[in-house]
């Protein structure tokens, strides 16, 4: 298996949301948006499927490094060996590539957050810096590198925000919640009613206005994508609407999120990603 077909396999099997958003992109631009794709998921995996933090820590010390020999031309790893091949200047990228590991780490250091200012500080590292990656790696224009943190940079913080919504089942399993604490208390439901899986008047109350927010947040950042780089960052738009599309599925299913993990169907979003422009 060459590092290509490793980041395709990491990042996008078929089926998947992350699949159709791809291949909205222009030929060009997959290899190195698939890598990055890779990329993240291997450090939401160090962070989220690890149960001794310990180990979480060690895995990110070696990607640490492993960045830092990206950076100087001598990368081991298959993914970073595909981003060292497809992006322009992996060297140049350094930094927002070290702001999006650390935001990772932040998963290692708490798994609740006390209000949103404090959880938008991770949706910023994470959902942020990954989405100006992508943007920058999309784009042919020059002036994309300077530009695109002020359009994408709020995208990819929705997009992390609807993707909490889907996982908040998911991610209080494993102990973490990241609805914020007094959010929480404003609505009456409690880190047992997550864990434990319990449906309440208050817990749809709470989720719907989650969702509202990462929707708002959705459609705001999507409209302000620039009109010249909307053909480039299809990649991008599709991830919008795939997710505006899911948080419309779990509001007609009456937000069951905590026992399931619920989805849209492949034709779906074959078509919703096909649609986004």
């Amino acid at each position: 298996m060459n590092f290509d077909e490793y980041c395709q396999q990491k990042a996008a099997p078929p089926g998947s949301s992350t699949y159709y958003a791809l291949r909205q992109a222009p030929a060009a631009s997959q290899p190195r948006l698939t890598a990055l794709f890779a990329l993240r998921r291997e450090f939401e995996e160090t962070v989220k499927e690890v149960s001794d933090p310990a180990i979480g820590r060690t895995k990110l010390a070696w990607w640490q490094n492993e960045l830092g020999a990206l950076a100087s031309g001598s990368p081991t790893h298959p993914v970073s060996k595909a981003l060292a091949a497809s992006l322009p200047d992996a060297k140049s990228e350094y930094p927002a590539l070290q702001t999006l590991l650390r935001g990772f780490e932040m998963d290692l250091d708490q798994a609740r957050y006390l209000d949103y200012p404090n959880l938008r500080r991770y949706v910023q590292a994470v959902g942020g810096t990954f989405a100006a990656l992508v943007a920058r790696a999309a784009s042919n224009e020059a002036a994309t590198a300077t530009e695109a943190p002020a359009w994408s940079a709020p995208l990819g913080e929705a997009l992390l925000l609807a993707q909490l919504v889907v996982e908040t089942g998911n991610d209080a399993r494993r102990g973490r919640i990241y609805i914020p604490i007094d959010e929480m208390q404003r609505f009456n439901v409690t880190a047992a009613d997550l864990i434990n899986r319990k449906y309440t008047d208050a817990f749809t109350e709470l989720m719907r206005f989650e969702t509202k927010r990462a929707r708002d947040a959705l459609h705001a950042a999507l409209a302000a994508v620039p009109g010249r780089e909307r053909r480039a960052q299809r990649t991008l738009l599709a991830q919008g609407a795939l997710a505006s599309a899911l948080l419309d599925e779990i509001e007609r299913d009456g937000y069951h999120v905590l026992h399931q993990r619920i989805a849209l169907t492949p034709i779906r979003k074959l078509w919703i990603a096909w649609r986004a422009k």
